[in-house]
């Protein structure tokens, strides 16, 4: 374990997660998926906003019909 991430009392504050390689990286959990979504929600100005930052985050699709490029 790196000491820098290491808290001074000797417990594990966290971790850091390894890093994604290209065949992973627009999969995510279903917990970090939420989240994102959550984040976007709480910080948008309106349903327009809302809609248009989801899309470009690719956490929904423009396509009712396909599913978003960020996908479980």
């Amino acid at each position: 374990m790196n000491e820098g991430v290491a808290a001074s009392d000797g417990e594990d504050r966290g971790s850091i997660p390894s890093p994604r390689n290209a065949a992973d990286a627009y999969r995510v959990s279903d917990e970090e998926l939420h989240r994102a979504r959550k984040v976007v929600a709480d910080n948008s100005q309106g349903p327009d906003d809302l809609r248009l930052l989801l899309d470009m985050l690719g956490l929904v699709s423009n396509n009712p019909d396909l599913p978003p490029p960020v996908s479980r």
